[in-house]
């Protein structure tokens, strides 16, 4: 962020699709003007790329690759950003930010990783049935504050596992993460399922979890 000191600690937004976060969602600009228009707390943007042929394999919940992409960023990830940088270390300062299966295994971790994640941005999560099968194994999920935003245009998304509507799959998603104790601040708009769409949403996300300074 502007004007970063080793010698203070700062806020993390963890960013699945890394690349994208900044080149389409400009998840950059967007916070260098908070920063320093709106004078919320400077914070960490830590972009965290993946291949997209693999994509749906590590971010899946029935992908092969799962396991493997959770553990790594859970249990690498984390650590090497947090003995490079100044950051903050309590669940509360790291924010996992995510768009369509982006949104859906930054939930997974925070439920497979309960001690380091309880803040999560989900920008038309795809939340497919085995998703909410997870979520649903759940008994308390009081710890979780999650910020949800869908397109009403995404009824009849065609991704590379099938054609859904996304409108339905997050109100379900809301409706079991609410059930279970959890924290949302959801919302639905004109959009369709495109950066076009959550860029706009990206400064309102930010500011939720993010305080003023």
């Amino acid at each position: 962020p502007p004007g970063y000191n080793e010698i203070l600690s700062y806020p993390v937004v963890y960013c699945q699709d890394g690349e994208e976060f900044f080149n389409f969602g400009r998840i950059a600009t967007h916070a260098n003007r908070l920063i320093l228009d709106e004078g919320i707390e400077p914070f960490i943007i830590v972009g965290v790329e993946v291949d997209t042929s693999i994509r749906t394999s590590e971010y899946a919940p029935f992908g092969s690759r799962f396991e493997a992409y959770t553990s790594c960023f859970a249990e690498e990830i984390i650590p090497y950003i947090e003995g490079k940088y100044a950051v903050r270390r309590e669940p509360s300062e790291r924010i996992l930010a995510g768009d369509s299966l982006g949104g859906s295994v930054s939930l997974h971790l925070a439920l497979l990783y309960p001690d380091l994640f309880t803040r999560i941005i989900s920008l038309s999560g795809a939340y497919y049935d085995e998703s909410r099968a997870l979520i649903a194994e759940e008994k308390d999920l009081s710890r979780l504050d999650v910020w949800m935003v869908v397109g009403l245009q995404e009824t009849n998304f065609k991704s590379d596992t099938g054609v859904y509507d996304f409108v339905e799959l997050n109100r379900l998603t809301r409706q079991l993460l609410e059930e279970r104790g959890a924290t949302v601040s959801y919302r639905e708009k004109d959009g369709q399922h495109l950066w076009g769409f959550w860029q706009n949403e990206l400064p309102d996300a930010l500011m939720y979890f993010l305080n003023l300074a």
